[in-house]
């Protein structure tokens, strides 16, 4: 009787344990994917291996015109722009023209009352009266000598007066004139004139402000700046290995970040014979139209040119990697199967690189990820080694070094049996 209640016990707490334990079944880990194997300069992947799929591989494309992007930045046409400065000093009394208005060559674009202009103007009419009176001099000596009464010298004398006074007059005409200033009318109004046909696009002047003439040149602004909207320069930093392609005459492509999807065309009209020491690049002078005006000044943009280049193949900048003084590459010899080669390169941009040695055109070169593959590189090398000096520094794929570390695994007898023996070899 007493035995049967333990037995009941014993039954139920089996059970409880049964269930118990088909709630704790987990499936079995997923088996890891084998490691790449480095034998001599290759390093090879299992098929299916998952890191194959990370890794983008490009054809290297046979040498062809490659388009190349050079900062730019537009400013004025400077052959049609104005800046207007005071050429004496004054007061402005009042501003005629404003930003954003046409003007024609002549128009006013401000009166200043200046005291020294008015200086000028008295000269001016101080000349004129000296001409009257020498001219008058002049046909009373003409009489004078006519009736025997003075001596021939002396006409001459007065001759060469009237002269220099008449010379005096017209310089000091012609001067206050190309300021505005009347005809002998000294009143000290100084108009500050447009010289071109345009429109206004910059004023740094207000009513009552005194202006001096020695307020100029560079660094200091203009008064006015007149310019004619609908042409424009493009200033084009070019590198120094751009210096043949960019001469006067080759159209560009001219791309502004804040105008998508719209292009302009332009040409090259000078380039400068120096290069700026500080940037290392060569100024390149563009002009380009702009009829509508959507383009202004100081916009940043991007100069695309095509180059023509000699033999060679075409890959992408980011396929090629700086070790030391050597740029390699990474390929793909067979599928899952890379070797790092050292290339020769006739030229390298921001985006597309022509190498003229070590690579021929329909070779798969790794460009995505290529830090990962050249990692797995690193860490096949590390494993090679015998255990005790793995934690060296390990050269770069592709160094003779690292040819010479690799030669432990160049069968497939060791081959095989090297994931087993790197797990050993790992702390």
């Amino acid at each position: 009787m007493k035995r049967t209640p333990l037995l009941t016990l014993t039954a139920s707490t089996l059970l409880a344990l049964t269930l118990l334990a088909g709630c704790n079944d987990t499936p079995a880990p997923a088996p890891e994917a084998p490691a790449p194997i480095l034998q001599g300069k290759q390093l090879r992947f299992a098929p299916g291996h998952p890191q194959l799929a990370l890794l983008g591989l490009v054809s290297a494309a046979p040498g062809k015109a490659i388009v190349v992007e050079l900062p730019a930045r537009l400013v004025w046409n400077e052959e049609r722009t104005q800046r207007i400065y005071p050429a004496f000093a004054g007061r402005v009394m009042a501003i005629k023209a404003d930003v954003g208005q046409a003007v024609k060559t002549g128009a006013v674009l401000a009166q200043l009352a200046s005291p020294d202009f008015g200086g000028a103007q008295a000269d001016t009419a101080k000349a004129q009266a000296d001409v009257r009176l020498t001219q008058k001099s002049l046909q009373r000596q003409r009489e004078l000598f006519e009736a025997g009464i003075v001596a021939r010298k002396d006409l001459e004398q007065t001759e060469a007066d009237a002269a220099r006074s008449q010379a005096e007059s017209q310089r000091a005409e012609a001067r206050t004139r190309l300021y505005g200033g009347g005809s002998g009318n000294v009143n000290q109004q100084l108009a500050l004139l447009a010289g071109i046909n345009g429109t206004v696009v910059e004023r740094n002047l207000n009513p009552g402000q005194e202006v001096r003439p020695d307020q100029s040149g560079p660094g200091v602004p203009a008064l006015f700046v007149v310019t004619d909207p609908t042409s424009l320069w493009v200033q084009i930093d070019a590198r120094e290995s751009e210096i043949g392609t960019l001469k006067p005459g080759t159209a560009f492509e001219l791309i502004i970040p804040t105008l998508p999807g719209q292009k302009f065309e332009g040409r090259v009209t000078a380039a400068a014979d120096f290069i700026d020491p500080s940037t290392r690049t060569i100024k390149v002078r563009g002009v380009i139209a702009n009829p509508d005006r959507t383009l202004k000044a100081e916009m940043l943009a991007t100069a695309r040119i095509e180059r023509i280049l000699g033999p060679g193949v075409v890959i992408p900048s980011q396929a090629v990697s700086l070790l030391g003084a050597k740029h390699t590459v990474l390929v793909q010899v067979q599928p899952g199967v890379f070797e790092s080669r050292e290339v020769t390169l006739s030229y390298q941009g921001p985006r597309e690189t022509v190498v003229s040695g070590g690579l021929e055109a329909g070779e798969q070169v790794v460009s995505d990820n290529m830090l990962l593959l050249a990692r797995a590189f690193r860490n096949a090398q590390e494993e090679a080694l015998p255990v005790g000096i793995s934690d060296r520094k390990v050269p770069a794929p592709g160094t003779d070094q690292a040819q010479a570390a690799t030669k432990t695994v160049a069968t497939p007898a060791t081959a095989a049996a090297a994931p087993a023996s790197s797990a050993q070899a790992k702390p």
